[in-house]
């Protein structure tokens, strides 16, 4: 795998493509502004939340909205300046917070995006619902965590995610703000392409080949997309019960490197080899890309066996039904092929 072809993991904002089929109404409608619409997990969260009969108010930075988002009533803010984040979400019950700046402007941003969206949710009196991730957990992570997992600063990224949190705990607990973070592992699922699965592990199947990042023996925390994309809206439609600051866990699906392997196996109808990622190449080219550098930090989720348990998530919500791994794996290989340019 070329350089070129990774770095798209990590620098492409790609827009996943759900057809809006209504397969269910919540007994109460709410408007949920999404920040982030066009991004990967905001684009699939607008498409849950209008599946499920609510009205969203989809956020971009310039307004626009691809055709997939048509039933959602387009508003245009940059997030970086509060007044315009408090125009934009005007109305919203729920704020659903899917903004993630490139892993270079993290310590620079992220500071100026918490205080936006404190003052935005503050202001319309709505409850904030933040998608974390598990860079909290640092190197220590252990081999289940879960909501009462203690946040250790061991990883600068991991650092920012924690002081993100403490002031979102911090205005829940004196300014009104009430905030809900919902864990998860690496995406993947859905058509269109910018995580680990599209572009690293999945990116050579047209060679009969496969990559796994770390050690194929140990267990990796995954997100099947549409899947976390309903636990959010499930999580939008019960905000009146999540008093606070609260914390879930999504457990997704827990898969090593050998398991990814023969699930591919199925899904592609072949006998594929393992590659794995030059990480040494990858830290030596973050001396000069500070891309690389921030991604390199990251290598150690691949080589440390983690998972997360979700039975918190599971309770409050009353079950959660997930799609069974080996369907999501070849549904994402199929969405996949779906993306591929056509030979002309």
């Amino acid at each position: 795998m070329s350089s070129k072809q990774l770095q798209a993991v990590f620098i492409q904002n790609q827009m996943i493509h759900l057809p809006v089929t209504r397969t269910r109404r919540s007994e109460m409608s709410l408007t949920i502004a999404v920040l982030g619409a066009r991004g990967r997990l905001g684009h699939v969260v607008t498409q849950a939340a209008m599946a499920a009969g609510h009205t969203v108010l989809a956020i971009t930075r310039d307004g626009h909205l691809p055709d997939e988002l048509a039933g959602a009533e387009a508003r245009r803010a940059d997030a970086m300046k509060a007044d315009e984040l408090i125009v934009a979400t005007e109305g919203a019950d729920v704020i659903f917070n899917g903004l993630n700046p490139l892993y270079p402007d993290w310590a620079e941003m992220c500071p100026v995006l918490t205080e936006n969206v404190i003052a935005a949710a503050k202001a319309h009196k709505a409850f904030h619902l933040f998608a974390g991730n598990v860079y909290n957990y640092g190197h220590e992570i252990p081999a289940v965590a879960g909501p009462d997992t203690p946040s250790v600063g061991s990883v600068k990224k991991g650092a920012i995610r924690i002081a993100m949190e403490a002031r979102f705990e911090e205005a829940a607990r004196d300014e009104g703000v009430p905030t809900t973070v919902l864990r998860a592992g690496d995406f993947y699922g859905g058509p269109g392409r910018g995580s680990w699965f599209d572009l690293v592990i999945a990116g050579s199947l047209h060679r009969h080949k496969y990559v796994w990042p770390g050690r194929s023996d140990i267990a990796h925390s995954f997100a099947y997309l549409p899947d976390l994309a309903r636990a959010f809206v499930m999580l939008a439609e019960r905000h009146a019960e999540l008093p606070g600051f609260n914390v879930f866990t999504f457990s997704g699906h827990t898969i090593t490197g050998n398991e990814m392997g023969r699930h591919l196996d199925i899904a592609t109808g072949k006998r594929l080899r393992r590659g794995s990622l030059p990480w040494i190449a990858l830290r030596a080219a973050g001396l000069f890309r500070p891309m690389w550098r921030e991604v390199s930090e990251m290598s150690y989720l691949w080589f440390t066996p983690h998972a997360l348990d979700g039975s918190k998530f599971e309770d409050f919500v009353g079950g959660f039904e997930a799609t069974p791994v080996s369907r999501a794996v070849s549904e994402a290989v199929l969405d996949l092929k779906a993306e591929r340019p056509k030979a002309a």
